[in-house]
C-alpha cells in the first residue's frame, strides 16, 4: 500500500473512533477509487449527470427522487433553502437572506447538536431561522404543535448518536404532526445504514452522507418526494453553488451505493463482535481497566468496546490516556464522548485487517509509559 501520508510527513492513524470527518471519514473499495479515476478522465454535461444520478440513487432508496450533494451538512442547508424558496428563482437568489419569507425550521432542543459544526448553523446557511422547542432532556408533542405558525417552513429531525436519545418526540410523531399541519419534514440521517427506512415512514426529504456508512468519496444525497427534490436541485443556482459536488465524486458515490447494496452486513457485524470480544478479553487482563461490549446508542447494528479507566489504580485518567494515544506515531484515535466519566470507546469498523493487534499493543505500551511517569 502506498504510504502517501508518510511521504509528505503526515502521521498514519489507527482509527478506532469511527467513520469520522476529522479522520477522513472512511476508506474506499478499490472499485470506487477506479470509478473516481476514470470519471476524472472525461468531460460530462453536469446537468445530465445529476439527473442520471437522481434516477440511480432513487432505485437504492425507493424514493421519488434524489439530489446529489457535497455531503450531509450541505444537505441540511440545501433542504432548508428548498422548503423556504420552493424552487422559485427570485427567492433562491436572495438566500441566505430570507427576510420576509416563511423561514422557520422547528427542531427539538435535544437535536440542536454539534457534529463538528452546529445543526443551527447549517440551517442558517440555507436561510432558515431555527426554532428550538422543549428542553434538552424532554420534548412533548405540544412543544412542537404550539410552535407552528404562519412563518413555519418545515420540521427537522436529527437521527444521530450525537442527539439526545431519551425524552424526545419520536420521528413517527413528528411526521404525523408535520403532515397534519401541511408541512414537510426533513430527516438528517447522515450516518444511518438503512437507505429506505425513513422514506417508507413517509418523510419528505432524507439526508445521507455518501462517505460514512456507504464508504464513498466526499459526497452525499437528499432523497424523497419529487416536489421537494426538484426544489433542492434548483438551489444549485444559489447557495448550493458553493457546495457543488464534482463529476468524479458523483460517479464514485454511485459505485459505492452499488457495492453497499450487495454487502454481507451479517458477516461485517460478526467481524465487529469478534474484534471487540478479543479486545475485551485482553484489556480485562490489565489491572485498572474494565472492558465491556456496548451497542450503538442510536440503535444501529454497531458494537464497540467500552473501556473504563480506573484513575485510582493507574494514576491517570481517561483524558490523559486519550491525549497520549493521539500523540503516538501512528496516532491512535478513539471515541471519546464519555471521557469525562472515565470511559473510552473503541469502534472496530475502521480497523484494517489485523490492526486490532497493533491497536492493543500501542494502548498497552502507552499505559505502561504513563504509569512510569
Amino acid at each position: 500500500m502506498l504510504e502517501v501520508y508518510k511521504e509528505i510527513g503526515v502521521r498514519d492513524v489507527i482509527n478506532a473512533s469511527g467513520k469520522m470527518t476529522i479522520l477522513g471519514v472512511s476508506t474506499q473499495d478499490d472499485r470506487v477509487g477506479k470509478a473516481v479515476y476514470y470519471a476524472s478522465k472525461s468531460y460530462v454535461v453536469m446537468e445530465e449527470l445529476i439527473e442520471k444520478a437522481d434516477e440511480i440513487i432513487s432505485k437504492f432508496t425507493s424514493a421519488q427522487g434524489s439530489c446529489v450533494t457535497l455531503g450531509a451538512a450541505a444537505g441540511i442547508a440545501i433542504t432548508t433553502a428548498a422548503v423556504i424558496t420552493k424552487g422559485k428563482l427570485n427567492l433562491i437568489e436572495k438566500l441566505p437572506n430570507s427576510q420576509g419569507m416563511k423561514n422557520e425550521i422547528i427542531i427539538q432542543k435535544g437535536h440542536s447538536i454539534n457534529f463538528g459544526a452546529s445543526i443551527p448553523q447549517m440551517i442558517s446557511l440555507g436561510g432558515g431561522n431555527v426554532v428550538e422547542v422543549g428542553q434538552a432532556n424532554k420534548v412533548l408533542c405540544e412543544h412542537i404543535e404550539e410552535s407552528i405558525n404562519e412563518k413555519t417552513a418545515a420540521l427537522m429531525y436529527i437521527k444521530s448518536h450525537h442527539a439526545v436519545q431519551k425524552g424526545m418526540v419520536s420521528l413517527e410523531e413528528m411526521i404525523e404532526i408535520a403532515h397534519r399541519n401541511n408541512l414537510p419534514i426533513i430527516v438528517d440521517a447522515a450516518a444511518e445504514e438503512d437507505l429506505k427506512k425513513y422514506i417508507e415512514m413517509n418523510a419528505d426529504m432524507v439526508i445521507y452522507s455518501g462517505a460514512k456508512a456507504i464508504e464513498g468519496p466526499t459526497s452525499g444525497f437528499i432523497t424523497g418526494k419529487r416536489k421537494w427534490i426538484s426544489a433542492c436541485k434548483r438551489q444549485y443556482a444559489g447557495i448550493a453553488r458553493a457546495m457543488k459536488v464534482n463529476k468524479e465524486n458523483i460517479i464514485g458515490l454511485l459505485k459505492a451505493l452499488q457495492l453497499y447494496e450487495n454487502k454481507d452486513l451479517k458477516s461485517l457485524i460478526d467481524e465487529q463482535l469478534k474484534i471487540v470480544n478479543w479486545l475485551r478479553e485482553e484489556f480485562n487482563k490489565i489491572e485498572g481497566l474494565r472492558a465491556e461490549i456496548e451497542k450503538d446508542s442510536a440503535g444501529r447494528e454497531i458494537y464497540r468496546l467500552k473501556l473504563k479507566i480506573d484513575e485510582n489504580i493507574l494514576g491517570f485518567n481517561a483524558k490523559k490516556l486519550i491525549n497520549a494515544l493521539e500523540c503516538e506515531n501512528p496516532a491512535v484515535y478513539t471515541r471519546n464522548y464519555y471521557s469525562n466519566l472515565g470511559y473510552i470507546h473503541f469502534d472496530p469498523r475502521p480497523l484494517k485487517e489485523g490492526q486490532e493487534v497493533l491497536l492493543l499493543n500501542t494502548v498497552l505500551k502507552t499505559i505502561d509509559r504513563l504509569k512510569e511517569n
